[in-house]
């Protein structure tokens, strides 16, 4: 029998039920989708019965990866690879309107979110994503301002992606059973984009000094991201502000004026 490896953090979802909300919460028929973390395959079996034009399965465990190909080898719809998403370009296999899957190791869930966000060409080719996360990070992804759960992944993630569906998922639903609850949440990104970020990592530099100090006035954190001369462009901005009492539009000019520095 396998079993579970923690430095994969690897939980397998076991109820039946989940499994099909999950998959029932966009329609697959006829679509390209991807799959990231499948394990043994629990969501890849109901993705298969939806009947999707391709399915693209990226696992990372070596023994599960062979197991899924001596499994699959005679659908020609599947393709599985052995790979580890954080390390692997996945928008050079995005295929026009996918849809894409991933019960997410709790410990790298963020990493992977945030490299959907930084995909070259926008809009992407995916038209969904629905993943699981850990209910913690979940509610800070979905954290709007002003909220207790407002911080630097709801900035990122808002700024090219909406948020149109959650629901949670209990420890039991598991094996093995993992000490805190999950949420399933679901993207679609964003057509349409007010402000003109040209790279990401820049979004993610300016939340990551200014948070560094979250319970500290941003006055003296600015100064490292933006000169004097710059702040002028910002004079609406009180600098007595602590990092979580700034919305995100603010940060975004606060990136789009460092990047024309």
């Amino acid at each position: 029998m396998k079993f579970a490896k923690k430095s994969l953090g690897q939980n397998f979802l076991i109820d039946k039920n989940i499994i099909k909300k999950i998959i029932c919460s966009t329609d697959i028929n006829n679509k390209n989708v991807i799959e990231i973390g499948p394990g043994k395959g629990a969501l890849t079996d109901e993705i298969l019965s939806k009947n999707p034009k391709s399915l693209c399965i990226i696992e990372k465990d070596k023994i599960f990866s062979h197991d899924l190909k001596k499994k699959y080898k005679d659908d020609k719809r599947v393709k599985v690879l052995n790979s580890d998403v954080l390390k692997f370009n996945i928008e050079n296999i995005c295929k026009n309107n996918s849809i894409i899957f991933g019960n997410l190791p709790y410990n790298i869930s963020s990493q992977i979110l945030v490299n959907f966000l930084k995909f070259k060409e926008w809009p992407p080719k995916y038209t969904n994503l629905i993943f699981m996360f850990q209910k913690e990070l979940g509610e800070k992804i979905i954290g709007k301002f002003k909220t207790f759960n407002y911080g630097r992944i709801s900035i990122l993630a808002n700024y090219r992606l909406e948020i149109s569906k959650k629901f949670f998922v209990s420890e039991n639903c598991f094996f093995p059973r993992p000490k805190v609850k999950s949420i399933v949440i679901q993207f679609k990104p964003k057509n349409k984009i007010s402000h003109k970020i040209k790279d990401i990592k820049n979004l993610e530099k300016v939340t990551n000094i200014l948070f560094s100090n979250k319970r500290k006035m941003i006055n003296k954190n600015i100064k490292k991201i933006i000169n004097k001369e710059s702040l002028r462009k910002l004079s609406s901005l009180d600098l007595s502000l602590r990092p979580s009492e700034i919305g995100p539009e603010t940060y975004y000019r606060i990136t789009e004026i460092y990047e024309s520095l």
